[in-house]
């Protein structure tokens, strides 16, 4: 029997499937330049997907 697939935290703040795709991308990505995007990315589309 397999555990129940649970989705990523972050899944409660970005809400659409090519927003959770590009936070995939985006979060696969080394270095410091790449997690600045990434927070900068995670924001806005916190702020896009509110309603």
């Amino acid at each position: 029997m397999s555990a129940p697939v649970t989705e990523p935290a972050i899944h409660r703040w970005i809400k659409s499937e090519c927003g959770r795709a590009k936070y995939a991308e985006l979060a696969s990505r080394p270095g410091v330049a790449a997690k600045l995007r990434l927070a900068w990315f995670v924001g806005i589309a916190a702020i896009r997907d509110w309603s």
